[in-house]
């Protein structure tokens, strides 16, 4: 039974939010943040920003990125703390905060991220509260997908998904990056950890791409703190994470029935003999934690390369010589581009595409505003100095290192020459110390692949919304914590046909 509820009820009480909730909720905050403050406070936990709620959280939740950098420049410390409720949470910054947050062996990411962020579909022991059986067994299934003998399956279905979306795109016209570049990317991992079922559907697609939508959406200051209060946002959420639910069993439903065997995620589940909850745990939570990186990513990188034509005429070189070191005809027509860099293998594109790597990993640098979120499960651990006790949380905002001028240069300013810097955790798009992206090698290829389609099959330009080249560039707003989308404005990708593919 699916633990949200009934639907009708769901649609019902949507619609229906009674004042006495509402006042029952005023009636708690107001205690909270009378009671909360008088607190004694212990100086080795860090110094703990002053002001009673709602004043800590409203701007936690909306705009992260200038308050964590706020409490820094307030409190004159590396590390402070701040309250969340009855939530104690430790921020970190500095080389040995750094060091000693990702090493910690007790800090657990999936309860820091759970508490702290509630940006997954609430699903009770399918997508939240999973035992570390379950986790295991997630991670290795996550694993088998990306085996060498998978993602050579995968790269002709990738690139044909490439294909038909910029064929649906026309030979030249103006293209939204974060909308476009991004609901392509959805499309690769729907494609890549779901089923052809979904995948083949632009339909369904599109609908559960809404669906995750408005599970964003839904993530609010009230929905992260008070999850249990039906407010509208919690309601919608629950609504939109019912529906995701639906499709993914109502569709194992139908491959158990059919008895017809495919070739994609879901079969590879199903005859590893998973349980239907293992499976829908799966899909789920890696759906939208895969699209939404990976689409973040893939719109900003083809957004930067639109700013920086030396880099695009780069990256269109290198895809070309794959193609020649593959032992294919460089010469392809507007139908065969993906047939021709499908026969490039899976170990030429990992080892032989540098080009593509740097513009991979200095987009992350620049435009995933990450916030590493753990809670201490353990006995009482150090970081820098400062005591974390069993339970509390700590956060260490990705800006402190990778928008910092000591490490990098005019921070904002995308650079691909940069040398990489590997030395005490200093990039982090990928994870580090204990906990890594697990998913990472499936997620460069989709972004490897999807970004030479697009540089082969155009020649582009980022402008602004009056159809003038960007200048200023876009710069990644890390206040938005989702999407991270331009904070000066809106931007457009004019596009035209290229023959970089045909002769």
């Amino acid at each position: 039974m699916y633990p949200i509820g009934l639907q009708t009820l769901l649609d019902a009480i949507r619609v229906n939010i009674t004042s006495w909730s509402v006042a029952y909720l005023f009636a708690l905050i107001s205690f909270l943040a009378y009671v909360l403050p008088l607190w004694p406070e212990d100086d080795d936990k860090g110094v703990m920003l002053p002001g009673r709620l709602p004043f800590t959280i409203a701007p936690y939740f909306q705009r992260r990125f200038d308050f964590l950098h706020w409490g820094f420049e307030y409190t004159k410390q590396r590390i402070y703390r701040f309250r969340l409720l009855t939530n104690s949470v430790m921020v970190v910054s500095g080389d040995q905060g750094r060091m000693d947050f990702f090493n910690a062996k007790s800090l657990n990411l999936h309860e820091g991220f759970r508490v702290l962020s509630g940006a997954l579909p609430f699903v009770q022991g399918v997508t939240v509260d999973l035992r570390e059986r379950r986790i295991a067994q997630i991670y290795k299934r996550l694993a088998a997908v990306q085996k060498t003998e998978r993602l050579t399956e995968l790269i002709p279905e990738i690139l044909g998904d490439c294909r038909r979306a910029m064929v649906s795109w026309g030979k030249a016209g103006r293209l939204e990056p974060f909308d476009g570049i991004y609901e392509l990317a959805f499309q690769l991992s729907v494609r890549c950890v779901t089923c052809v079922e979904i995948a083949d559907d632009p339909a369904v697609v599109l609908r559960l791409r809404k669906w995750y939508d408005q599970v964003d959406r839904g993530t609010t200051a009230a929905t992260v703190l008070f999850p249990w209060f039906p407010s509208p946002a919690m309601l919608r959420k629950a609504y939109a994470t019912k529906q995701i639910y639906s499709l993914v069993t109502n569709t194992i439903k139908v491959r158990k029935e059919s008895g017809v065997p495919r070739d994609d995620t879901l079969q590879m589940l199903l005859d590893a003999g998973d349980d239907q909850l293992m499976i829908v745990g799966f899909i789920m939570g890696l759906l939208i934690a895969g699209a939404r990186s990976t689409g973040n990513t893939a719109s900003w990188l083809i957004t930067f390369l639109g700013c920086h034509p030396e880099w695009r005429s780069k990256a269109r070189l290198e895809v070309q010589q794959l193609i020649a070191s593959s032992g294919t005809s460089s010469k392809a027509t507007d139908s065969d581009i993906a047939d021709v860099l499908s026969t490039i293998p899976v170990t030429a594109w990992e080892t032989e595409a540098p080009v593509l790597d740097s513009l991979i990993h200095e987009t992350l640098r620049i435009s995933e505003s990450h916030v590493a979120m753990r809670r201490n499960l353990g006995p009482t651990v150090h970081i820098d100095g400062k005591t974390l006790p069993s339970g509390s949380f700590a956060l260490y905002p990705f800006s402190d290192v990778h928008l910092n001028p000591e490490f990098y240069s005019d921070p904002y300013q995308f650079d691909p020459s940069r040398p990489a810097r590997k030395d005490g955790f200093e990039f982090l798009g990928w994870g580090a110390g204990r906990i890594s992206c697990l998913g990472q090698r499936l997620a460069k290829l989709q972004l490897r692949l999807l970004t030479a389609m697009f540089v082969l099959n155009y020649d582009f330009q980022t402008v602004d919304d009056r159809g003038m080249p960007a200048d200023p560039p876009p710069k990644p707003d890390w206040n938005d914590t989702l999407y991270c989308r331009p904070s000066n404005g809106q931007f457009f990708l004019d596009y035209r046909e290229s023959d970089a593919g045909k002769a």
